[in-house]
């Protein structure tokens, strides 16, 4: 037998095991879908987009070694509005004593109290991370009921459950759509229900599949489940035409079976070029491409299993009811698309190249942003609003901190100094300048006398702790030359002093021991936050935004002042904070941009040249969707509004790998039509042909873009949302309006670069009840039951179920 007919046979002992054995496959699904509604609560979710960075990203690096060497304290901005200073007064002293609050800062500066609110800022006694710091917050928000409050404040944030709150809004509203397209665009009531619980089905077994994952960022668990609709719908709607198609001449269980068979290849060529844009996504160095990538590509595999396995079977379960609940189809046909198409051919093609070249040079004037700052989301959850209110009524600083190696007191202060010298910095703080006690800083270094006088210890005491703190650090020369003169930072012979009292060397007095435990308490905390086994830390605030080239450029500058004081630690010298994050997310960003967009071109050219078997169809095709991603991203330069990057790198993969499919449905069509018909009416026809399955997919796409765009409060998910919908939108329009031109012009070039390799004509001679699958040419004589698409010169005695006959002009 032929390579052909051995796979045509393949194909249909799978289509008829699966239908034959619907039942226990209804079994299985049944199974995993229960299983997958416990499982999909066991997958962890990550919530900070840093965990994602590039492992040698300096952000990265610098907040893993803060978490291993500092204690960061949980730490709280509440504004209370409509309160009088003395009232704003009395709460912070009230609210300061309280066992939790480890300090708050309140003065009468407006930094503090301005337009009759007040703002405190509370630090904590717990690290952020501790669930206690949760609890005191919760506690603090419990005192202040009665005052309208707005908090901001990292502690107990939980952005994923947020989300989750508002897709659940959207995921309702984005079903009740795609059941109204369906029903729109079917021409049975009763095929719905089969669409939707096949993608239900694939929906909730790939959300139950991910903890096998481990652990997903909070941007793959909310929006892959309405991207995975938009995504494989189409998939269920080719096999669903299929059985159709067949059921006109064949019954229910031997439609079924030949709608697969023929199904498979067709479905998982087309799954090929959206898989192929995910794949790209997956090259990214900002490893939430890899996240989404794996995740959506694993949306598409179980979607495609459920179209597979378990789809003919609901098809045979539903095939009575589809036939009784036929009604005719509300899409209507476009003919003027078409017409236009051939009257505007030689008019649009060049007006569409000219309009791309713009939008490739607006869009690279596209203003991308790498954080929160200068993006207004649609709606605003509890904590943009608190942000925002402070911000509005206060001044704000910038956080950064430069980590160091410990040790070089003497040139952190020199560090500190200088940068307190430049306009862009607000306040320092770092061991070397917080003043402890009578105008000393903590790592002053105090001779015995100075410390005696300090504490308020006799010298031979002082004396006698510098002899045991010199023992203890196995410094004996100190003692052998005098103790006199030798100077130690405040901090170190403080803490040992405390250590000597707690271990019972040293007895102090009532008065003089709360005077030393009071100090030691300020003294710890500050360690514990500056001051590591192996580097110190110090925090400088900006006077610069989180983001811009003003705030990079300056971040350049504190390195270069850190690796001046400190030239043989260059290698260890890290500055952190969330410009350092954005400053990161940026040179992530020029690589990762590059990549997605040559790697998606190239993939999806490489599936297109296998489909079509020419060179020129692939490239015009790429030509159309990439003119509709640039045009899509030359829009927020057009109208100057921040984008959030990670939006380009996710919709572009997307769009390239998705919205092509549009542009093949058209292709393959009129590539089938234009030899049996004249030009005119083979573009005409193919828009007929193609508009009900390119508007049901196109339009739950962009619906679904639309409204994750307007209705999620977080910036990134914000920005994926518009720029899907939007690009979705563009490339409907060109890909109905711009391409049958284009293919009315480019026709003969796709013809002269076709590489396709004809297959050697078989004689094949039979008899019985015999099945023809294929272009075939010689005679037949007997009975003929199916579709048939062909020329007969001889005798035609036929029933025609659907479709036409009619004479043949062809030679």
């Amino acid at each position: 037998m032929s390579e052909n007919k051995n796979g045509g046979n393949f194909m249909m002992k799978i289509a008829e095991f699966i239908v034959d054995k619907r039942n226990l496959v209804f079994l299985i699904f049944a199974i995993l879908i229960i299983f997958s509604a416990f499982s999909r609560n066991w997958v962890e979710v990550e919530n900070d987009l840093i965990f994602y960075l590039p492992e040698d990203a300096e952000t990265k690096i610098g907040l893993d070694l803060m978490d291993d060497e500092f204690v960061t304290f949980g730490t709280a901005k509440i504004m209370v509005s409509n309160i009088s200073y003395p009232d704003a007064e009395s709460l912070a002293e009230e609210l300061g004593e309280l066992e939790c609050v480890q300090s708050l800062a309140f003065d009468d500066t407006d930094s503090h109290y301005n337009n009759a609110s007040a703002l405190f800022d509370v630090t904590f006694d717990y690290s952020e991370k501790d669930e206690k710091c949760v609890e005191s917050l919760d506690k603090l928000k419990e005192l202040l009921a009665d005052y309208d409050i707005f908090v901001s404040s990292a502690v107990g944030e939980d952005q994923s459950a947020t989300i989750a709150a508002e897709m659940q809004v959207i995921i309702v509203i984005v079903a009740i759509v795609v059941v109204s397209v369906l029903f729109l665009t079917s021409q049975t009531y009763a095929e719905v229900p089969v669409l939707i619980m096949t993608f239900l089905s694939a929906a909730i077994i790939n959300m139950g599949s991910n903890f096998l994952l481990g652990k997903i960022s909070f941007i793959s668990n909310s929006v892959t489940i309405v991207l995975q609709l938009a995504l494989s719908v189409d998939y269920a709607i080719i096999l669903c035409n299929r059985y159709k198609e067949e059921h006109e001449v064949l019954p229910i269980r031997e439609s079924a079976i030949i709608a697969l068979s023929k199904a498979i290849p067709e479905i998982f060529s087309s799954s090929l070029t959206t898989v192929g844009g995910l794949i790209a996504m997956m090259f990214m160095q900002f490893k939430i491409g890899g996240d989404m990538g794996i995740c959506l590509i694993k949306s598409i595999v179980f979607s495609l299993l459920s179209v597979f396995v378990l789809m003919p079977g609901l098809l045979v379960l539903f095939g009575e009811l589809m036939d009784r609940s036929k009604h005719k189809s509300f899409v209507p046909k476009i003919p003027w698309v078409g017409k236009f198409a051939h009257a505007s051919r030689f008019v649009v093609p060049p007006l569409f190249v000219a309009l791309i070249i713009g939008a490739f040079l607006f869009q690279k004037q596209c203003p991308y942003t790498y954080g929160d700052g200068g993006i207004e989301t649609p709606i605003k959850n509890e904590t943009q609003i608190a942000e925002e209110m402070i911000a509005d009524n206060f001044t704000s600083t910038n956080l950064v901190a430069v980590v160091v190696p410990t040790g070089n007191t003497e040139a952190e202060k020199k560090l500190l100094d200088e940068l307190d010298s430049y306009d862009e910095v607000h306040s320092t703080l770092g061991l070397a300048n917080v003043e402890a006690m009578d105008g000393y800083m903590l790592t002053d270094k105090l001779t015995p006398r100075q410390f005696s006088e300090l504490a308020d210890l006799d010298y031979e005491v002082a004396e006698l702790l510098y002899a045991a703190y010199a023992v203890d650090g196995d410094n004996y020369g100190k003692i052998v030359s005098g103790l006199s003169g030798w100077g130690v930072p405040l901090i170190d012979i403080f803490m040992f002093l405390h250590d000597e009292i707690e271990e019972g060397y040293v007895t102090l007095d009532a008065e003089l021991q709360e005077k030393i435990d009071d100090a030691y308490i300020q003294m710890n905390s500050a360690k514990k936050q500056l001051r590591g086994e192996k580097y110190d830390r110090m925090l400088v605030y900006l006077n610069l935004p989180e983001g811009g080239d003003e705030t990079y450029e300056f971040l350049d500058t504190i390195h270069a002042l850190a690796e001046k004081y400190y030239p043989d630690d260059i290698d260890d010298i890290y500055v952190v904070g969330n410009s350092t994050n954005e400053y990161d997310f940026k040179k992530s960003f020029e690589q990762d941009n590059l990549v997605v967009n040559i790697l998606s071109i190239l993939i999806v050219l490489v599936v297109l040249l296998g489909t079509f078997k020419s060179v020129g169809m692939p490239i015009l095709l790429i030509l159309v969707i990439q003119g509709s991603i640039w045009i899509n991203f030359a829009v927020p330069a057009i109208s100057d509004s921040p984008l959030f990057f990670l939006s380009s790198l996710i919709v572009s993969s997307i769009q390239m790998g998705a919205n092509i499919d549009y542009a093949i449905v058209i292709s393959s069509r009129f590539m089938e039509l234009k030899d049996e018909m004249s030009k005119k009416e083979a573009i005409i026809e193919t828009m007929n042909m193609s508009f009900p399955t390119i508007i049901t997919s196109g339009s739950m796409m962009a619906v679904a873009g639309v409204l994750i765009g307007q209705m999620t409060s977080n910036t990134a998910i914000v920005g994926i949302g518009q720029c899907l919908g939007r690009g979705t939108i563009v490339s409907l329009i060109i890909v109905m309006f711009v391409l049958p031109q284009i293919l009315l012009l480019g026709e003969k070039v796709i013809d002269k670069t076709s590489f396709s390799v004809k297959r050697p004509i078989r004689r094949h001679t039979a008899s019985g009840k015999v099945r023809v699958d294929g272009m075939v040419r010689g005679e037949i004589n007997g009975t003929v039951n199916g579709i048939i698409h062909a020329v007969v010169d001889g005798d035609v005695n036929v029933n025609v179920i659907s479709g036409n006959v009619g004479e043949s002009n062809e030679e």
